[in-house]
């Protein structure tokens, strides 16, 4: 396989050296999809016997993509192709590798421009069966252990709320103290046991997303209305249906629709929320709203709390990532709800993000894509027809009847109707 750049005599030779001598594929294609250069690993992980039999072919004809379920990719479905052909940068561990010998490999693969649009394009991949096979061990391993000390850990939050309820123990204030915070403790070992269940699934691609056509501003309203208590346990000032000055789009009493996953809506919402109650001081205010904008449904959660600075702002989606300082240190959390959220949102076409100011608050974003009433409509009556789920009070909102009962009026009622809440806007 010679290396033909400008290179002094020795350095072509420790170049080819180098290349014959890694395990990862590596392939230099010109701007027409033409292969230039391939290394052994390349031949042999594609099935051919030597580099120069790939040379002059296009490379789409050599990397034969397929998904995990054996489905080869057209030109049309496959990134790597899509990459090439506008000179971006890709990689990607979801694709298999086809042989000419029809053998599938799991493989890491990355594409790299090497300059403008007529230069030439580096491709690497490699075989990553063994890593997906101790990734699926200790996921496995995670997720047993987690659904294991999950009952434990359930039956001693049980307990302990008995020992505080004064009805079923009588108890001194000392030690209603202890209690109180073994009680907080017990319920966040709880959170943090579902939340790696919760992130296992999500790594491992167990669950799957079943969209459903969804009124969104009913349906968010409903979810954020039920942590009313927390929000007023804490005095925070609550609104739906107000953008607080985020923006001056908002349309009050906007129905809008989506195609959602309910499980995963009610998870995102109740994570957002849950962090703006968490980092926000007594005192403050939550607003969440819904609006149309444009192809999308747009939700916004936006706070009065810490804030976050721009170094931790980039950063915060990523898995057990916190931010670290004097505030945060006494505030328990798992650095997962985040992640979550973003899987969550991304697994249902959507994308999230934040705007902060440090000390000052935060506002999370989560757009979907965006259907039309009439194509609410023409969703609701095929669900209708096929029987997939039944068609009553809950069907526009996509919660459970039992949930779609509640309205804002039962939840001011349970919250004795505390004034520092308000469900001003969409009711």
């Amino acid at each position: 396989m010679p290396v033909t750049n400008n290179l002094s005599a020795e350095q072509a030779a420790l170049a080819e050296t180098v290349l014959n001598s890694i395990n990862d594929g590596v392939m230099i294609v010109d701007a027409n999809g033409l292969v230039k250069l391939a290394n052994p690993a390349a031949a042999r992980m594609t099935g051919n016997s030597q580099p120069s039999d790939m040379l002059g072919l296009s490379f789409l004809s050599v990397l034969r993509l397929t998904t995990g379920e054996g489905a080869t990719l057209t030109d049309s479905q496959n990134p790597l192709a899509q990459a090439a052909v506008n000179n971006m940068e890709f990689s990607s561990r979801d694709f298999y590798l086809l042989s000419l010998q029809g053998e599938g490999i799991p493989i890491a693969i990355s594409l790299v421009p090497s300059g403008g649009r007529s230069a030439d394009r580096i491709i690497t991949f490699r075989n990553i069966a063994e890593e997906l096979e101790k990734e699926s061990e200790q996921t496995e391993f995670i997720s047993t252990a987690s659904h294991e000390m999950r009952t434990p850990v359930a039956s001693i939050e049980g307990y302990l709320g008995l020992a505080l309820n004064p009805s079923t123990a009588t108890i001194d204030e000392r030690a209603r103290k202890y209690l109180t915070e073994a009680h907080a403790a017990s319920q966040h070992l709880g959170k943090l046991f579902q939340d790696l269940l919760d992130v296992t699934r999500l790594d491992d691609k167990r669950e799957k997303v079943h969209l459903v056509p969804t009124e969104m501003t009913s349906a968010v309203k409903e979810i954020a209305d039920r942590q009313f208590a927390a929000m007023a346990n804490k005095q925070l000032t609550y609104t739906f249906g107000s953008n607080s000055g985020v923006d001056d789009k908002m349309q009050l009493g906007q129905l809008v629709y989506a195609m959602v996953d309910i499980d995963f809506l009610q998870e995102i919402m109740n994570n957002l929320i849950e962090n703006a109650i968490k980092y926000t001081p007594e005192g403050g205010a939550i607003w969440v709203a819904v609006r149309g904008d444009g192809d999308n449904v747009l939700i916004n959660v936006t706070d009065t709390g810490m804030g976050i600075s721009p170094d931790n702002l980039t950063h915060i989606f990523q898995k057990f990532y916190r931010v670290d300082n004097s505030q945060t240190r006494e505030i328990g959390g798992t650095g997962l709800g985040l992640y979550i959220v973003k899987e969550r949102v991304e697994a249902m076409g959507g994308r999230v993000w934040a705007e902060s100011t440090f000390s000052e608050g935060s506002t999370f974003y989560v757009s979907l894509p965006r259907i039309s009433e009439e194509e609410y409509q023409r969703q609701l009556l095929v669900i209708q027809n096929t029987a997939a789920m039944p068609i009553g009070p809950a069907a526009g909102a996509g919660l459970t009847p039992t949930a779609a009962s509640m309205s804002a009026g039962a939840i001011l009622a349970a919250g004795n109707g505390t004034s520092q809440i308000s469900t001003s806007g969409v009711q």
